[in-house]
């Protein structure tokens, strides 16, 4: 096995991490802002889960992305 295969599967292992670290995490925010919804907490409050959520999902969109063109170029 060559290294630039080695190196490209540490990539794409290491793009696929990233992809489940951020579905985690932006599974976790939108469950604790529909918790914090639910106990009545302040609407500025709540917007600072959902500019974390907008976040994370922006993050989400780029890392995917950049996944997908790993996955074209193998």
């Amino acid at each position: 096995m060559s290294a630039g295969i080695v190196t490209q599967t540490t990539a794409r292992r290491a793009l696929q991490r990233k992809v489940d670290d951020l579905v985690l995490q932006l599974k976790g925010l939108v469950h604790v802002r529909a918790l914090l919804e639910t106990r009545g907490v302040a609407p500025d409050e709540l917007a600072k889960y959902t500019d974390a959520i907008d976040r994370v999902r922006d993050e989400l969109a780029r890392v995917a992305h950049a996944q997908a063109r790993a996955l074209e170029a193998a």
